[in-house]
C-alpha cells in the first residue's frame, strides 16, 4: 500500500497537507520534498509518515525528494514542533526557520565552492612595503596555518580583499582547492587563560556531567564570565562534540568570535543575520553533518539542526534581543533550555543582571545558581553617583559637573563613555511660535530630527521627510530642536573637546559594513577618546581604559506603563556602568537624573543588583505578574481602531473568564503604527498548561472564522512588553 505522508509548507497556515509517496520513494520525518500545491510546486518538510489516508479523497503524489536524508533530525523536529504549540505559531513556518534561505527556496543542500589560499613555500616579507603591516600579518597567518584557508576565514579575522590581492600579485600567495571538512579543528594559537581564585571556585561549581542541568551564572560586570565559558568548554567538550554559544546581538559577535578563535582555532563557526546565503548554507551543513564545531550565534542559532550537541551557553541571558519581535515570537533563551533538556546536556545562562524569570527559577530550585562577585585581576567595581539635574543648565544633555568630570578624565589620559538611549540629534523639531511639533503621518509618534542630513525620521516605520526651517502650520521661523539625541551630544562634546576623538555608536553610525569594528579598534587602542552611544555599547564590550561612564538621563523607565520597564532600566544602567574601570584604573559612573531620591535609583547607586531584583520580585508576586503568573497577549491590527477593538471584544467573549484574568481590549501604547491601528488583549493564568490549551482552542476558532483580509491578529506568549 502506498505510503501516506503529512507535509508542512512554509505558509502562514496552521494545517498540514497529506500526500501519497510513490512506491519507490521511502520518506522519513524531517526530509525535504517537492509537492504540488495549487498550480505550482512548493518545498515541504515531511512531519509524519504512515498516516491513515482520509477516506474518499484522492491525494496528490509527492513530486520528488530533495535529499535522501532528513534536513531536520528528530531532536530538532521535536524542538520546533513543541515551540509551534507553545508559541501558537504555524508549524510550517517554525520548521522552515531552521533552514538557511537557500534550502527554503528548494535549492540543493550542497556547499558552494569557495576560494582557499595558501602561502608559497619560499614566501618572504622582504618585498613588502614598510607600511604593509596587515599584509605581513596575513602572510604570517597563512604560513603558520596547517592547511589552506578559505576567504571567509580570512575575512572573519579582519583582513580585506585588497590585502590578499597584494600578496597574490607579488606571488607570495596562491589559490588552492577549497579545504575539505575537517573532523578535528586546527591548532589553537593561544593557551587558555589562567583563572583567578574566585573564577576557579565558580568554575568548580559548574556542572561536570553530561546530563541535563540548568545553571544561572551570576557574575558582576568585569568578573570574567567569558573566561569561565572558555574554561568550561575546554574541560567538558569532547573532540567530536558540538557546542552552542548564544550572544544577544550581531555587534557582539566579532569580538566574541575573535576571542574564542584564539583558543579553539577553526572549530569556531558563526551564525548571524549578516552572513550571505552561501555562508549560511555552508555553516548549516557543517552543523547538520555533525562536525565538532563550537557555534557562536545570535537568536536563530538555537534552531539549527545540531546532531552532537553537548553544551549550551547563553551569554547575557536577560537580554531582550533573544525574543523574536514578529512572526514566530519565540524566546531563544527559553528554547535553549528546552533544547538542553531534550538533548540531556548542560546549559549555562550567564549575566551580570539576570532576568527575574531566571532568578525565580534559581530560587525555586529549577536552576542552580553560581555567583561570581569579584572583578578579574586588580579591577574593582565602579563607584556610582547620582547627580540631580533639576534646575541645572544642560548642554547637549550634559550638566556642568558632568563636563568637568569628562575634562578631568581626559586630562589623565583615560577614556569616557557617554550613554544616551536616543539616537538622532533631538527627539522633536518644534515651532516656538505656535507649538507645532513634527509628527509621523503613519504612526502616533513624533519625528526625530537628524541634523547631519537635515531629515526628520520615524524610528518605528522608517518614514522620512526633509526638516523644515519654516513652520508648515503658522509659517513662523522659530523652529528649533527640543531634547537630546546622540548626534547633539556628539556635537557638543566635539566642540568642547576639539583635541580628543568623539566616537558615536548607534544604529545610524554603524550601518556601513565594518564601521563598528573600526570604532571599537580605535577605542581599544587605549588613547583618550569619548565614546557616545546607545544600548549598543551598554553590554558585552571590554574597554580597559574607560574609567568614566556618564548616563545622560536615567529616568526613562521609572514611570513607564509597562511593568517590565523598571527591571529593564536597572539592567541597562548596571550594564553600561560595568564598562567603567575594567582595567587597572578605578572606574566612576555619573548618573544624571531628575529623581535622585527615587528608591530604585538610590538602590542602583549601591550597585547591588540582587537586592534590587528581590525587591522587584516581591512587587511582582504581590500584584500577580510574571514570573508568578503565565501571560500572553492577543494583538490585533486593522485599518481602524474600531475594527481592531471589535475583533478583540468578540475573541474575549469566547474565553473562559473563570480561569483567566483578562485585561482589555485596549489600544496599544502606540495605537497607530505604519498606518495600522493596534489594540491588544492581555491574558493571565496561574498555570502555563491551562493558558496554552486555552490559546490553542482560541487560535483554532479564529482560524475558522471568515475575517476581513485587512485585519491581522497574532499571539505573543511570554511577552516582553505589554504596552
Amino acid at each position: 500500500m502506498p505510503q501516506t505522508v503529512r507535509v508542512a509548507l512554509n505558509r502562514p497556515i496552521r494545517r498540514l497537507f497529506d500526500y501519497i509517496a510513490p512506491d519507490q520513494m521511502a520518506l522519513v520525518p524531517g526530509q525535504r520534498v517537492q509537492v504540488p500545491f495549487g498550480q505550482r510546486h512548493a518545498t515541504g518538510l515531511v512531519v509524519e509518515t504512515d498516516v491513515t489516508p482520509p477516506p474518499g479523497i484522492d491525494l496528490k503524489p509527492v513530486s520528488k525528494t530533495l535529499e535522501s536524508w532528513p534536513a531536520l533530525p528528530t531532536e530538532t523536529l521535536n524542538l520546533l514542533t513543541w515551540a509551534s504549540g507553545y508559541y501558537q505559531h504555524p508549524l510550517g513556518e517554525c520548521l522552515f526557520m531552521a533552514l538557511p534561505p537557500a534550502l527554503r527556496k528548494g535549492r540543493p543542500a550542497e556547499p558552494a565552492e569557495e576560494d582557499s589560499w595558501w602561502a608559497v613555500a619560499d614566501a618572504s616579507t622582504e618585498g613588502l612595503p614598510g607600511n604593509a603591516r596587515r599584509q605581513r600579518q596575513l602572510l604570517s597567518l597563512l604560513q603558520e596555518h596547517p592547511r589552506p584557508m578559505a576567504w571567509s576565514q580570512l575575512r572573519h579575522r579582519g583582513y580585506t580583499l585588497p590585502q590578499l590581492k597584494g600578496l597574490i600579485e607579488k606571488g607570495l600567495v596562491r589559490q588552492a582547492e577549497p579545504p575539505e571538512s575537517a573532523s578535528t579543528p586546527a591548532t589553537a594559537t593561544e593557551t587558555f587563560p589562567t583563572l583567578t581564585d574566585a573564577q576557579r571556585i565558580a568554575a568548580d561549581a559548574l556542572p561536570d556531567g553530561k546530563d541535563f542541568s540548568a545553571t544561572l551564572l551570576y557574575g558582576i560586570t568585569g568578573s570574567g564570565k567569558t573566561e569561565l565559558y572558555l574554561d568550561y568548554l575546554k574541560r567538558t567538550l569532547d573532540d567530536s562534540a558540538q557546542a552552542l554559544v548564544l550572544v544577544p546581538e550581531i555587534n557582539l559577535t566579532p569580538q566574541t568570535v575573535a576571542r574564542f578563535h584564539r583558543y579553539f582555532g577553526d572549530r569556531i563557526v558563526v551564525w548571524h543575520s549578516a552572513l550571505n546565503d552561501r555562508q549560511r548554507l555552508q555553516t548549516w551543513l557543517r552543523v547538520r553533518e555533525g562536525e565538532p564545531v563550537i557555534l557562536i550565534g545570535t537568536r536563530s542559532a538555537v534552531l539549527l539542526p545540531f546532531t552532537r550537541l553537548q553544551t549550551i551557553v547563553v551569554d547575557e541571558e536577560h537580554d531582550s534581543s533573544y525574543k523574536q519581535g514578529e512572526g514566530f515570537r519565540y524566546s531563544a533563551r527559553d528554547l535553549a533550555v528546552f533544547r538542553a533538556r531534550e538533548n540531556q546536556c548542560p546549559i549555562i545562562l550567564g549575566s551580570a543582571t539576570p532576568s527575574l524569570e531566571s532568578l525565580q527559577n534559581a530560587a525555586t530550585g529549577k536552576y542552580r545558581q553560581v555567583d561570581l562577585t569579584e572583578r578579574a585581576g586588580t579591577a574593582s567595581p565602579p563607584r556610582l553617583r547620582l547627580l540631580d539635574i533639576r534646575s541645572r543648565p544642560l548642554n547637549g544633555g550634559l550638566s556642568r559637573p558632568a563636563m568637568d568630570d569628562i575634562r578631568t578624565t581626559l586630562a589623565a589620559g583615560e577614556q569616557v563613555l557617554v550613554y544616551i538611549n536616543r539616537r538622532g540629534f533631538a527627539p522633536v523639531l518644534m515651532c516656538f511660535d505656535c507649538g507645532h511639533i513634527a509628527e509621523c503621518p503613519h504612526c502616533d509618534t513624533h519625528l526625530t530630527y537628524h541634523r547631519r542630513d537635515r531629515a526628520l525620521r520615524c524610528h518605528h516605520c522608517d518614514y522620512q521627510q526633509p526638516a523644515f526651517s519654516q513652520c508648515p502650520k503658522c509659517a513662523g521661523e522659530a523652529c528649533q530642536p527640543v531634547g537630546q539625541g546622540t548626534e547633539q551630544t556628539e556635537d557638543v562634546l566635539a566642540t568642547s573637546f576639539p583635541d580628543v576623538p568623539v566616537l558615536r555608536i548607534d544604529r545610524d553610525s554603524t550601518q556601513r559594513k565594518g564601521s563598528i569594528q573600526a570604532i571599537l579598534k580605535q577605542v581599544n587602542s587605549g588613547e583618550p577618546c569619548i565614546l557616545v552611544g546607545t544600548q549598543m555599547v551598554a553590554k558585552g564590550h571590554d574597554f580597559p581604559n574607560v574609567t568614566l561612564v556618564v548616563v545622560v538621563n536615567a529616568d526613562g523607565g521609572l514611570f513607564s506603563v509597562d511593568f517590565r520597564a523598571p527591571e529593564q532600566m536597572v539592567q541597562t544602567l548596571l550594564q553600561v556602568s560595568g564598562r567603567a574601570g575594567r582595567g587597572e584604573k578605578p572606574g566612576r559612573v555619573l548618573i544624571q537624573t531628575c529623581h535622585s531620591d527615587h528608591p530604585l535609583l538610590t538602590t542602583i547607586a549601591q550597585g547591588d543588583y540582587l537586592a534590587m531584583a528581590r525587591q522587584l520580585l516581591a512587587e511582582r508576586e504581590q500584584i500577580n505578574l510574571p514570573p508568578f503568573r503565565a501571560m500572553a497577549v492577543l494583538r490585533a491590527e486593522a485599518p481602524s481602531m474600531e475594527a481592531a477593538l471589535t475583533f478583540l471584544d468578540q475573541a474575549r467573549n469566547d474565553l473562559p473568564s473563570d480561569t483567566l484574568d483578562i485585561w482589555g481590549p485596549l489600544p496599544a501604547t502606540m495605537a497607530r503604527k505604519a498606518g495600522r491601528h493596534r489594540a491588544q488583549l492581555v491574558l493571565q493564568s496561574s498555570g502555563r498548561g491551562g493558558l496554552n490549551r486555552t490559546l490553542a482552542r482560541l487560535c483554532a476558532r479564529l482560524d475558522q472564522q471568515r475575517l476581513p483580509t485587512s485585519l491581522r491578529w497574532m499571539v505573543d506568549v511570554d511577552p516582553l512588553e505589554t504596552g
